[in-house]
Formats: structure tokens, C-alpha cells, sequence
């Protein structure tokens, strides 16, 4: 069993902005100020507390923007199922599912069947190191741990992993191109000394085969989050047509 063919994203789609905000009034604020330069936003837990969660995923709808539900989702195979096809009625790219179980993501990736959303994989979170790992009883070093997670998606009709910059080149020799990667936890200007532990530049992310990138608070700490993402994007638009 495999997943699907990854998207087709323009290139001006493959930066994904993070939005990590308490509420809707917030979410709007930052789609208004950044304008064109993101079209791509993922939300996550921290505005599903609000209770406004599915109010922004049809304002980002609305607008044309595509959307990445990133909650994670990890449970029994039928009821991660069961929210994967509900999820399927909303006009979403990518959404996340954890990829410790096999039997989970294989009941994910048959009720996500016919909808033009893409599963992806959480391996090893990028906050996460080998310490962090061993002190959960994991062996091995986090690529060992991530590749091995990859494949047993991939394995399992998963259409692509969240992982490190680190790791996409070693996805990517490992799964092949038709296997969708989406980097987290990227730095433009290198370490930032937060709880990031696995981080690479834009460049490297690209250079190593990412689909995509999600970027949060380098844009929204900027001091114009605008001109920020926009040389972003400037940057993924050289990386790519390298």
C-alpha cells in the first residue's frame, strides 16, 4: 500500500506559516498583515482551544488559502479514522497524524480515500533530541528512529512525514520522490536558542528535498513579519530552481 502523489504547490505555496494564535479576531489580524506573501497556513492546537477553530479553517478558505490541520491526531485505528473522514468534507491539503502505529495510519490512510487531502506522518517532533528519545525508552539516534517511521508509513498508505530538515535528504533517498515532505522548525537565520533541538536554514530544507516548510515565529517575531516572509520566499524561489 502507498499514499498518494504529493501536491502540486506553485512556488510561493511551499512556505507555510504557522498560525499559533488564541483566537479567530488574532488569526485574522495576521492573514490581513501578511497579504499575499503566505498562502499557506497551518493550524494547530493552540486555536482549537478557542473554540473558533473551524470558523478560520473557512476564513482561510474564503480567501483562497490553502490549509494545514495540524493536530496530530493518535488513537485507536476506528477513531482516528472516523475524524480523518469527517476532516475529508473541509477543503484541506495536509493534516497531521502520529506515525507510531501501523495499524492507525493504515485505517487513516483508507478513510482519507477519495478526498484530495494529504496524511502526513509525525516521526520525532523537532523539539525532540537522542536524549530525549532514550529518556522515553527509544533507542537509536532520531534519523535512525525517523527513517524507520517514514518507511512504515509510507508502508502503510501515509502520503508523506513531518520531520527535521536533517532528515529530509535521508526520507527522501530512502522513500523516493513520490513521497511528500513537509520540514517544521526552520531557523532562516540559523539557531535561535528556543525549544527548537533539530533545525536547519530555508536552503538546506529545500536542498535536502523538502515539499515544504512551516515557519512561525521568525515571521511573526520579525519586525516586519511581512518583508520576513516575503524574503522567505525569495529564498525557497532560488533553492528550488537550483
Amino acid at each position: 500500500m502507498s499514499g498518494r502523489a504529493p501536491l502540486a504547490l506553485a512556488p510561493d505555496e511551499r512556505l507555510i506559516f504557522a498560525l499559533d494564535v488564541p483566537g479567530r479576531a488574532q488569526a485574522l489580524e495576521w492573514i490581513d498583515r501578511l497579504g499575499d506573501s503566505v498562502r499557506f497556513y497551518k493550524i494547530g492546537m493552540e486555536l482549537l482551544a478557542s473554540g473558533e477553530y473551524f470558523q478560520v479553517l473557512d476564513d482561510l478558505a474564503a480567501r483562497d488559502k490553502r490549509i494545514f490541520v495540524d493536530l496530530k491526531f493518535f488513537d485507536i485505528p476506528a477513531t482516528v479514522a472516523g475524524v480523518i473522514r469527517g476532516l475529508g468534507r473541509w477543503p484541506v491539503s495536509y493534516c497531521t497524524i502520529h506515525g507510531w502505529h501501523p495499524a492507525m495510519m493504515q485505517a487513516a490512510a483508507e478513510a482519507n480515500a477519495g478526498t484530495d487531502m494529504r496524511l502526513l506522518a509525525v516521526t520525532v517532533l523537532t523539539s525532540m533530541d537522542g536524549n530525549d528519545l532514550k529518556s522515553m525508552g527509544i533507542s537509536g539516534e532520531p534519523e535512525a528512529i525517523v527513517i524507520e517511521r517514514a518507511l512504515a508509513a509510507q508502508a502503510a498508505g501515509i502520503d508523506g512525514v513531518i520531520c527535521s530538515g536533517l532528515e529530509a535528504g535521508p526520507i527522501r533517498h530512502a522513500a523516493g520522490g513520490g513521497f511528500s515532505i513537509v520540514c517544521p522548525g526552520i531557523r532562516p537565520g540559523g539557531p535561535a536558542g528556543d525549544d527548537q533541538k533539530r533545525s536547519v536554514g530555508v536552503a538546506e530544507a529545500f536542498r535536502a528535498g523538502a515539499d515544504a516548510i512551516v515557519v512561525g515565529r521568525p515571521i511573526r517575531k520579525a519586525a516586519d513579519p511581512r518583508a520576513a516572509a516575503s524574503a522567505i520566499q525569495h529564498e525557497i524561489g532560488l533553492a528550488i530552481a537550483k
